[in-house]
């Protein structure tokens, strides 16, 4: 199995095509949450020469792990100043952005193609004297003319860039002719054969995903792609892609998929503008109980409303259920938020036998050490057992829940809160798991709050199998 990489270009293409500028604090915010998701490398955009972007490039660089790639456009060529930027990066890389199509290099860089073969060398082995990672990006390579595009590429190779990346910048081809046209490339341009070769494909035809995995099968190691949708392949989209056709093509991704669905709704809310309320209830962080605030005197249709703007499809007799358990809290309490509606449709809704039930687990944790753990479940009076690893001891358990059931579900959302005080306190985990659009919860409560979270993760587990079986 290869590991097809994720190359995310959300604050590279940040800017007015997400109709706002983004602030220093919103960028930094965006590169922690691609962070955690561990894309292959995060792509900055091309500096200026304002100070703003080149300490912005700094901070990002400096805080994160995963790869940092700064883009240098080939007609500005300022790769010391770019270098400089992002020097404190764990693992730095530049990108050369070239125009490789007649019209773009006669438009951008006013140059034929001989003279831009020279700039192409030029810049690139520029790039590697800095960095000892350097990207050659085709910009429009599907319009080039295929025998200077294969030139370009041995040019770059030859000068020391050891990623290469062609890029459908228009959109123009369809999957069978990408495919053809990656498998061109990968004929001859020998250099490839050490080297590894990515794909950027516009969805300006809506095809950019089958273009994407036309190149993988192919060979294609890596995919541009972006965190929401901004006319280029989602992450969501590519990790399903895995996820489905992924033992298929002997693929799989280091994308943190648990995380991925609510890492890219707070980015949403980061990156685009504000819509219009057109309700009540619309447009609202369903995360913070301060938006959201029932009382008594809702009834059940208002109750529903919000439920179902939290992703939940109730049955009718749940949708009951769930009413009458927030009526006993709404009269104790001055209102009721989303938190305590989560709790509720957890512990109250869709309750159905359990399939696999906690027999043990052994978590090994430290500052020093990657979390490991070990589970051992019960399914219909067998013994089943799964090891993982993870960021920390909760993460490693539910992997290993996942190997277990041989499938990894969308980890929605995950709460932990205490139910009593005290040293021996009481925790209460909950947990949201989605599956095919909709979303499952379930809550554990132990004095161990690892053993809380397992719990919690079971009963969300057992209500898709359980949905699942019937």
């Amino acid at each position: 199995m290869r590991t097809l990489k994720f190359i995310d270009m959300t604050l590279r293409q940040a800017g007015p095509s997400f109709g706002k500028e983004l602030s220093f604090k919103e960028k930094l915010e965006i590169a922690r949450s691609l962070d955690r998701l561990k894309a292959d490398t995060i792509e900055l955009a091309p500096i200026s020469g304002s100070r703003a972007d080149q300490l912005a490039n700094r901070t990002i660089a400096s805080m994160a792990v995963t790869r940092i790639s700064a883009a240098v456009d080939i007609s500005v060529g300022n790769i010391e100043e770019t270098w400089e930027s992002v020097r404190p990066a764990k693992k730095p890389k530049l990108n050369i952005i070239a125009p490789v199509s007649p019209v773009q290099m006669e438009y951008v860089c006013h140059k034929k193609a001989p003279a831009m073969l020279a700039l192409i060398e030029e810049k690139v082995k520029e790039a590697r004297f800095y960095s000892e990672y350097v990207e050659f990006s085709a910009v429009d390579a599907t319009r080039a003319e295929t025998g200077f595009l294969y030139q370009a590429l041995n040019t770059a190779i030859d000068a020391g860039a050891n990623k290469i990346t062609v890029a459908d910048t228009a959109g123009v081809m369809m999957p069978d002719e990408f495919e053809a046209f990656i498998k061109g490339i990968m004929e001859n341009v020998p250099g490839l054969s050490e080297i590894e070769l990515y794909v950027e494909i516009s969805d300006s035809l809506n095809m950019a995903l089958a273009c994407a995995a036309a190149a993988v099968r192919q060979g294609a190691a890596g995919v541009k792609c972006m965190a929401i949708e901004d006319g280029y392949p989602t992450m969501e989209e590519l990790a399903h892609f895995v996820e489905v056709k992924g033992a298929d093509l002997g693929i799989t991704t280091q994308i943190r998929v648990t995380e991925l669905h609510r890492v890219v709704g707070q980015l949403r809310k980061i990156i685009l503008p504000e819509e219009t309320e057109s309700s009540r209830f619309s447009n609202i962080a369903l995360e913070d109980v301060a938006n959201v605030c029932l009382d008594a005197s809702d009834d059940i249709s208002e109750v529903n409303r919000v439920v179902r703007q939290m992703g939940y499809d109730l049955s009718e007799q749940d949708k009951g259920k769930v009413y009458e358990a927030f009526m006993r809290v709404a009269e104790k309490k001055q209102f009721v938020g989303t938190k305590e509606l989560d709790a509720i449709i957890a512990s109250s809704a869709m309750q159905v036998p359990s399939t696999y039930h906690i027999k043990n687990y052994v978590i090994n944790s430290g500052n020093v050490i990657t979390a490991t753990a070990n589970v051992l479940l019960t399914r219909d009076g067998v013994d089943v057992r799964g090891v993982g690893i993870g960021d920390g001891p909760i993460d490693a358990a539910f992997s290993a829940i996942e190997q277990i059931v041989g499938h990894r579900y969308e980890l929605d959302d995950f709460q932990i809160q205490t139910v009593t005080e005290g040293r021996d306190a009481m925790g209460s985990a909950l947990v949201k798991l989605r599956a095919e659009g909709r979303v499952y919860s379930g809550n554990g409560i132990s004095t161990d709050i690892i053993g809380a979270s397992i719990r919690a993760y079971l009963s969300a587990l057992n209500k898709i199998i359980y949905e699942d079986a019937n």
